[in-house]
């Protein structure tokens, strides 16, 4: 054993990471051992945190759920002998694990270096082969590099799909019109609840966010670049802001860049936490110091964006791919994923997407697949099924604006077109699994309380329909749903639809007519039989403790209200006007013997 890695992402810290860091190093210390200790990102499984990787002269080990009694036991039994310990590994060159599937069907493109290099310093990206396609860029035509990024049509990954060559194709050309040098900007405005990747993606591999930014604002032209990250990833901007300094340092930014007479300055814009300011219009309206509200699309950023000049954004993870499209070519790029590409940057989804992969599975985190892999191969081959044995109920993908899909559409390609034809949409890449014990009702509730909270209220469509579709759906799920409440919620989400500024106000309404068209039965439920199937909303069930009760207590000592009583071996009861619905009986009971009717 020579050296030790362990993932100091957002995630792995949460889950303690940076106390086993600590441990390892005092250990290190105590015992004289000659092992280097090294942190790195986030490899992308978050169930696991935290990580500890071991590496020797005859292989690496990576090792999950590490706790200061398992650091101890790992750090002497590597010190001793030169082989794993098997049972707690998680992933090893020539060791089957239980985890394997995790990253069978993946392909790492813009996070292939995420938990492998150490993000904080530029000699680790380097040694990848990191800025070898800026150096390449700086050896080739900026058109030649613009026509190869339209031949790899690549798509934006913020969640438009726009693509990214006719996009900064488009910039060059009005840049010309006008007179002016365009400007770029990196969207890492993540503001989806649920989504990580762009977060991952600066905390883990800052250098290739930036190295993409540079190489788009070469092709273009551009003197200035921006990042727009958001005030709640505190770690990913101390992360990208260390990144500029140091590819200043080593001459990738600043004047006479790599020798050529080419110059670029970026600077880091850190917005209020905004939802709307995801879109592209706000956000340059955020940039300049107003208010974060849309503007008509007929006037594209590409020809007025920030400051009035011709400008071109794209998201944190379409910038990660720029350099290994340069790297490996357009053609290597669009062969992978689905579609044709190769005459029209539209005909397809080529490339991979990062997808964050939460909700009601054995395996949550990041993970990066091939455009074109079904939803199926993702919650069960990727994801390993849901837990405890429940049935899969429904999918959301594209974050709040997006739909839920039910078990009929597993088998659904995941590319840009096959997502919006279904009702639902790719969106930056968040993907929540729900259970049978889900409310579809309450789901689509929960999205539009957010989204009415976060719409700017410029325009009247999405304002007063987010307002109206919010009372509707809590009515409905309070048990006062009225007949003509579905007819009626369609029809203000079809005007949204319509006559809303931006794609907030466009897609909004995708939760309420996705969970409609699949999920009416759970709407009838509640608006005629004034129940709720999946056993959710409080005003219309209740718990009750039936025959499989054993009297082992536990529901009762763990009940935050003592509504329940019973003596030990015999059945116990809930009392309904204590019980407040928390559903902690049901969640620790061993038997089945609470009921939800």
């Amino acid at each position: 054993m020579n050296k030790i890695k362990v993932g100091l992402a957002s995630c792995g810290i949460a889950a303690g990471a940076k106390q086993i860091q600590e441990y390892i190093q005092n250990e290190i210390k105590d015992k004289k051992l000659n092992i280097a200790l090294e942190k790195t990102g986030c490899i992308g499984m978050c169930y696991n945190e935290p990580l500890v990787e071991v590496f020797s002269d005859s292989g690496q080990w990576l090792y999950g759920n590490v706790t200061e009694e398992k650091a101890e036991k790992i750090i002497e039994h590597h010190a001793q002998n030169d082989t794993p310990i098997k049972e707690w590994l998680v992933k090893a060159k020539d060791v089957e694990t239980d985890d394997d599937s995790y990253f069978a069907k993946q392909l790492k493109i813009a996070s292939r270096n995420c938990g492998i290099i150490d993000p904080t310093k530029i000699d680790d990206y380097i040694s990848t082969g990191g800025y070898e396609s800026l150096k390449k860029a700086f050896k080739t035509p900026p058109q030649d590099i613009i026509n190869e990024i339209m031949k790899s049509g690549i798509r934006g990954r913020g969640g438009g799909g726009f693509p990214t060559g006719v996009k900064w194709e488009s910039a060059v050309i009005a840049a010309k019109k006008k007179g002016e040098k365009p400007i770029i900007v990196c969207n890492a405005d993540e503001g989806d609840p649920g989504a990580f990747m762009d977060r991952n993606l600066m905390e883990s591999d800052p250098h290739t966010v930036l190295e993409g930014l540079i190489i788009g604002a070469y092709a273009i032209g551009a003197e200035e670049g921006y990042i727009y990250i958001r005030r709640e990833y505190p770690l990913a901007l101390k992360r990208i802001e260390s990144a500029v300094k140091q590819a200043q340092e080593k001459g990738f930014l600043g004047q006479n860049i790599l020798g050529s007479d080419f110059k670029l300055e970026i600077k880091i814009h850190r917005g209020a936490g905004a939802f709307v300011c995801g879109e592209s219009t706000a956000l340059m309206a955020s940039m300049s110091g107003r208010a974060g509200e849309p503007k008509a699309k007929y006037v594209h950023n590409v020809e007025v964006g920030y400051r009035e000049k011709p400008t071109v954004l794209n998201n944190v993870e379409t910038f990660a791919n720029i350099p290994v499209i340069l790297e490996k070519s357009a053609k290597w790029f669009a062969e992978i994923g689905s579609g044709d590409v190769s005459e029209n940057p539209w005909g397809g989804s080529s490339g991979t997407k990062v997808f964050s992969l939460v909700g009601n599975l054995e395996r949550t985190g990041l993970i990066e697949v091939p455009m074109g892999i079904t939803l199926r191969e993702i919650v069960y081959d990727i994801g390993g099924g849901i837990p405890k044995g429940r049935k899969f109920k429904a999918i959301q993908t594209g974050g709040p604006s997006g739909g839920c899909l039910p078990e009929s559409h597993l088998d659904l390609e995941v590319d840009f077109d096959s997502l919006t034809k279904a009702g639902s949409m790719m969106g930056s890449g968040g993907m929540i699994v729900m259970d049978d014990k889900t409310c579809m009702v309450d789901v689509a509730k929960y999205f539009i309380t957010f989204l009415k909270g976060e719409s700017c209220g410029k325009c009247t469509p999405c304002r007063e329909g987010l307002i109206v579709l919010d009372e509707i759906l809590t009515r409905i799920t309070k048990g006062k749903g009225k007949e003509g409440d579905i007819e009626l919620m369609d029809n203000i989400c079809e005007t949204m639809k319509i006559a809303s500024l931006c794609e907030l106000g466009k897609s909004a309404s995708n939760p309420v007519l996705s969970t409609i068209k699949y999920f009416i039965d759970e709407y009838v439920a509640h608006i005629k039989d004034r129940k709720c199937p999946a056993g959710v909303c409080k005003e219309l069930i209740k718990y009750k403790v039936n025959d499989n009760c054993t009297g082992c207590t536990i529901c009762a000592k763990n009940c935050p209200v003592d509504a329940i009583s019973g003596k030990p071996k015999e059945m116990h009861f809930i009392d309904q006007e204590k019980c407040t619905k928390c559903d902690i009986c049901n969640e620790v009971c061993n038997f089945d013997a609470i009921t939800v009717e």
